[in-house]
C-alpha cells in the first residue's frame, strides 16, 4: 500500500430506496477519480453509472464527471433518477392535508 501522504479518504454514498442509505469509507491512491471509487466501493449501483441511462454523480452536491480527481476529504454522491418532481410532491400532500371546507 502507500503512505499515507499519496492516499485520499473519501465517502461513497447511495440511496438506492426510499429511506435507505448506503456509504463506504474508502482509502485511495492520490489523484483517484471518482469513477475508481465508485468502483472500488462495492455500493450496488456502481454498473448503471456508464450504462446507456447514466445515474447522476456529484462531490459534496455538485455534479461531476466521473474522471474527477478527489481530494481527500470528498464525498461522493450517486444519484438516482426521482420519481416525482419535488415540487409536484409537496402540492400532493398540501391537497391532502387540507380539511374539508364546512
Amino acid at each position: 500500500m502507500a503512505s499515507a501522504e499519496a492516499t485520499v479518504r473519501v465517502e461513497v454514498a447511495c440511496s438506492p430506496a426510499t429511506g435507505q442509505v448506503l456509504s463506504r469509507q474508502l482509502l485511495l491512491e492520490l489523484g483517484a477519480t471518482v469513477r475508481e471509487a465508485i468502483a472500488q466501493s462495492g455500493l450496488p449501483m456502481p454498473s448503471e453509472v456508464d450504462g446507456a441511462n447514466p445515474l447522476k454523480i456529484g462531490v459534496w452536491g455538485q455534479l461531476r464527471p466521473l474522471d474527477h480527481v478527489l481530494r481527500d476529504g470528498d464525498r461522493v454522491e450517486i444519484y438516482r433518477a426521482l420519481l416525482v418532481d419535488p415540487k409536484d410532491a409537496r402540492r400532493m400532500r398540501h391537497r391532502s392535508q387540507k380539511s374539508p371546507k364546512r
